[in-house]
């Protein structure tokens, strides 16, 4: 069976892109980082999203000691109640300096010693908080990596990343995710950890129009 790393994170995109992942008929091994980020809310989801979806799952602890952003960072304020136009149009003080090029590194060598085929990462560039890692061009700058600077590519078995979700909107996500069966209940977006959504920073903000636009309620909020 061809195999396939996941990164997953325990929110919506990367919930969705697991499951489209298992769908396409991939035996999923997932990579979920645990970062120094805020909290480990997101952590537990990703844990209990992995298991839902059959897949196996390796949680790995790395250390970003210089911090730069605010999500490492509890002495600093996260942004709360942003326009959305700006959202997605500005760098966010949330932005974690070269975090996806970390994290794929760390993919990147998960999968060739695997041997597996693709790398899935739920980037999305239309509703997200404008981080300049998210975008098209540089999932196409880092699979020219792949090809030069790995075994696999040099032997002509480059190592594919794929972003299904790069293109959709929330509510797209949403609607794919739901057809796919994704237990969206036991997604976490909020960058504060807690019981419920603090629907005021930017995750929230994005994931709360994404559902009003398909006319259904968060199962976050029906708690």
């Amino acid at each position: 069976m061809k195999k396939a790393v996941v990164l997953l994170s325990g929110g919506m995109d990367s919930a969705t892109t697991l499951y489209l992942a298992k769908k396409s008929g991939f035996n999923v091994h997932c990579l979920i980082f645990d970062y120094g980020q805020r909290h480990k809310r997101e952590l537990e989801s990703a844990k209990a999203i992995a298991k839902s979806a059959g897949g196996r799952y390796t949680v790995l602890k790395i250390s970003l000691p210089w911090k730069g952003s605010v999500l490492l960072d509890k002495r600093k304020s996260l942004p709360k109640d942003r326009d959305l136009f700006k959202i997605s149009k500005e760098i966010p003080p949330t932005y974690v300096p070269a975090r996806n090029t970390i994290f794929l590194s760390f993919a990147l060598s998960y999968a060739e010693a695997l041997g597996a085929e693709k790398i899935f990462i739920g980037a999305n560039a239309i509703d997200f908080s404008g981080y300049p890692d998210c975008r098209p061009e540089f999932y196409q700058a880092f699979s020219k990596l792949i090809s030069v600077g790995t075994k696999a590519g040099v032997e002509k078995k480059r190592i594919k990343i794929e972003t299904p979700l790069i293109r959709k909107t929330k509510a797209e996500i949403i609607k794919l995710g739901s057809r796919l069966g994704v237990p969206f209940e036991l997604t976490w977006s909020c960058y504060y950890g807690g019981k419920r959504p603090c629907l005021r920073c930017d995750a929230c903000r994005l994931r709360e129009v994404g559902f009003k636009k398909v006319g259904l309620l968060d199962p976050l909020l029906k708690r």
